[in-house]
């Protein structure tokens, strides 16, 4: 056999090669967004909150929305679940995809929607039960049964937000006698039990000390192996620290989207430079 043949057939037999399919098909879901906003506008009432938005969210990515008060990325963030709905007089106009379907599609379970698509919020919100029960909860609620089973994916979920170590021995304590920083991560294991495909983040350090925001920032990290994050901030440090993606608004209109190193270092728009040099904001 030739060397041309002998090449056409490896390469052949590496392309028929199980193992290199599976990777070529993680390369090419990853490379895809995992969330499309197209010509987005919320309205509060008459007024308008959100200017037409275009924006990609890279799948298993952080992606950092940052811009001063009342720019628009609260709002733009509880677009992705509907948490908009429960506000009365907020309209919605325009896409939102989540791995290629309109959630705002008529037809779109929104239940099963904020299940794929959990949310943390600013200040840490547990449950006035146990511990063990503020993870607990959500599983049956979402139709897990099976003592065993609900005891391993609690245990599993408190791993994974780092809390496991600190209340292992008082899992039937109140969530409400822990600290800010544990109370915030338990709202994160709660999130993450059900296996979102993304984590929403509303300023989830603010009220936290230095040494909780550093834990918190380490464990978006981790999770953003897993699953898409999408975390709302001021602190452009946190912004630089967590972020591979960060969206700059302002007024409602999304100015500049990039890659957290070039938006820091060689902004675009001057209004993004004026932005994350402190000028304003």
């Amino acid at each position: 056999m030739d060397k041309e043949a002998a090449d056409r057939q490896n390469s052949g037999n590496r392309a028929a090669n199980p193992g290199d399919v599976r990777h070529t098909e993680a390369a090419e879901a990853t490379r895809k967004p995992a969330i499309e906003l197209r010509g987005l506008e919320v309205y509060y009432g008459r007024g308008r909150a959100v200017h037409g938005v275009d924006l990609d969210v890279a799948g298993r990515q952080v992606t950092a929305f940052i811009g001063p008060s009342g720019c628009g990325k609260s709002t733009i963030l509880r677009c992705l679940n509907r948490m908009n709905d429960l506000i009365r007089g907020c309209r919605v106009r325009g896409t939102i995809k989540i791995h290629g379907a309109d959630i705002y599609d008529r037809r779109t379970d929104v239940m099963e929607l904020r299940k794929r698509t959990a949310m943390v919020f600013q200040k840490p919100n547990p449950f006035p039960k146990s511990v063990y029960e503020n993870v607990a909860y959500p599983l049956r609620i979402h139709g897990m049964r099976g003592r065993t089973n609900i005891q391993d994916k609690v245990e599993m979920s408190l791993r994974m937000a780092g809390l496991w170590d600190e209340v292992k021995d008082r899992l039937h304590a109140s969530a409400l006698s822990l600290s800010g920083g544990q109370q915030q991560r338990l709202c994160i294991a709660r999130a993450i039990a059900i296996d979102p495909d993304v984590l929403l983040m509303d300023e989830p350090c603010s009220a936290l000390d230095p040494i909780s925001t550093k834990i918190i920032e380490g464990l978006i990290g981790e999770l953003s192996r897993s699953m898409t994050v999408v975390v709302v901030t001021h602190n452009m440090h946190q912004a630089m620290r967590v972020a591979d993606q960060t969206a700059f608004f302002f007024m409602g209109n999304l100015v500049e989207v990039g890659p957290t190193d070039r938006m820091f270092s060689k902004p675009i728009h001057s209004q993004t430079l004026a932005y994350v040099t402190g000028q304003f904001g």
